[in-house]
């Protein structure tokens, strides 16, 4: 199985470095010196890892036969692939590979369905779920702790306890029905 382990970013000084956006927990495992990525596209590649560094918190590589900054520049937001066995897991049992997720029917703790996971959108600050609701509308739902309180793979299943509104687009506002009750209204 093929998965994606980082986008290539902007090149870095002159010597063939570039910048890249790693999308996977296991960076030095995935893309460590002697790493060989698949690309997308797929003519830009095979691309393999030369070298590797943390510059200013973020990664930088070198791979073979790039050396200067026109080449790094030529590779900018080139995706960089993995070949990953599908029945590899993560080492933190916490931790999930997209393919994993994808297709999970979707509860919350009290059992009501919501929907399926058709896609895993990796923000800045957090990961969400993308849902399919029965009725082919989406909810986004974050994928953090406090929501996803579990993940079942062999029963193929994630559970979530939904702050009010999250996947309830009726759900109220408390502060303007606070309001309305107390007869505030002109």
């Amino acid at each position: 199985m093929q998965l994606v382990v980082a986008r290539i970013g902007r090149a870095h000084g002159i010597k063939g470095e570039v910048t890249v956006e790693v999308r996977t927990d296991e960076p030095e495992l995935r893309l460590g010196p002697g790493a060989v990525l698949a690309t997308d596209p797929a003519s830009v590649g095979p691309l393999t890892i030369e070298t590797g560094r943390v510059h200013s918190g973020r990664l930088l590589l070198r791979f073979e036969g790039v050396h200067d900054r026109n080449g790094a520049e030529a590779l900018r937001n080139t995706l960089l692939i993995a070949d990953v066995d599908p029945e590899e897991r993560p080492e933190d049992p916490d931790e999930y590979y997209d393919h994993q997720l994808i297709d999970l029917d979707v509860v919350t703790v009290d059992g009501t369905e919501v929907g399926r996971i058709t896609e895993i959108s990796h923000l800045p600050t957090q990961d969400l779920f993308v849902v399919e609701r029965p009725d082919g509308t989406e909810v986004y739902v974050p994928f953090v702790e406090e929501i996803v309180t579990g993940i079942d793979l062999e029963e193929q299943r994630a559970v979530i306890d939904p702050p009010p509104g999250l996947i309830d687009d009726r759900a109220e506002i408390a502060s303007s029905r606070d309001s309305r009750d107390s007869g505030d209204e002109a």
